[in-house]
């Protein structure tokens, strides 16, 4: 069994909470003349805040690659070193459209460095390579983020492709990927490697020459500029809008944010945290909320 399938029991009672769906209430904490998000779920540790069309089913955008990231985890968990290995980059893989590295086929990358480049610079590029080292090829990478999305009681979602390129027949839900980010939370690797700011990827060069350097650059905008930040995924495509998962601890509480189609995701997911902070510790914040955008690189 993997470690997810050791989380099935928790997700039951997660789920049961998530089931008890919190009664509408007014949004005067929304920035003023920001628009609602498509769908949205706001929670407190266990316990969810908010909700709106949480259950509402919506391409996932990149918020995808947080399951195709634990399914590499568990794959080197069962596997010791295939994460330590180095992938050499296959023409698809290269061709990736969408946000990229900018890996050229033929080039190596140790399987790693692609996980960081994935999960911090949402590259497609270094999405698709490692989907082809952990699994052998696309499809059955897809089949195994399905299965773990079943392990983990996302019951609205199936993924058709492992980096969230907008598919037909793929879906997902606000509610889904509150669980799906537990178990995210719950993987120490995983968040080690969402709260930086940004990560080198060392590439060799195609058999000639000398290697290169890549940055990885977070595409998290609350990193370093909302207190306590760290986490999670950000994500946008034509079909989903752009998407985030935003986590941030202060003291005990850990605040999750999921959000589907928020066309102003950044000024309200602040107000979405500011808000399940001060409902969690019963003080109300001081003065103007931060005003954060989209990063600038």
């Amino acid at each position: 069994m993997t470690r997810h399938g050791a989380l099935v029991a928790s997700v039951v009672l997660a789920a049961s909470l998530l089931s008890a769906r919190p009664v509408a209430a007014s949004d005067d904490w929304m920035p003023e003349g920001a628009r609602t998000p498509a769908a949205f779920v706001i929670a407190v540790g266990d316990r969810v805040l908010r909700t709106h069309r949480d259950a509402v089913r919506r391409q996932p955008a990149s918020l995808a690659k947080l399951a195709g990231a634990l399914v590499a985890l568990d794959a080197d968990r069962a596997a010791p070193g295939l994460l330590a290995a180095v992938v050499r980059i296959d023409r698809a893989a290269a061709a990736a459209g969408g946000t990229r590295l900018g890996l050229a086929a033929g080039e190596r990358v140790r399987a790693d460095a692609l996980l960081e480049g994935m999960l911090l610079g949402s590259a497609n590029d270094a999405c698709l390579a490692l989907a082809v080292h952990v699994a052998g090829d696309v499809e059955r990478f897809v089949a195994r983020m399905n299965a773990l999305a079943a392990a983990l009681g996302m019951r609205d979602t199936r993924f058709v492709d492992p980096c969230g390129f907008d598919r037909p027949g793929q879906h997902t839900t606000a509610a889904d990927l509150l669980r799906l980010a537990r178990a995210a939370l719950a993987d120490a690797v995983l968040v080690a490697i969402v709260e930086k700011e940004a990560a080198r990827i060392a590439v060799d060069g195609a058999g000639e020459g000398a290697g290169r350097a890549l940055v990885a650059r977070n595409t998290n905008a609350l990193l370093g500029r909302y207190d306590g930040a760290f986490g999670l995924k950000t994500g946008f495509t034509g079909g989903a809008g752009p998407c985030l998962v935003a986590v941030a601890r202060r003291g005990p509480h850990v605040v999750t944010v999921v959000l589907l189609g928020a066309r102003d995701r950044w000024p309200v997911s602040v107000a979405m945290l500011d808000h399940a902070f001060e409902q969690a510790t019963g003080v109300p914040r001081i003065g103007n909320r931060t005003t954060i955008g989209e990063p600038d690189w």
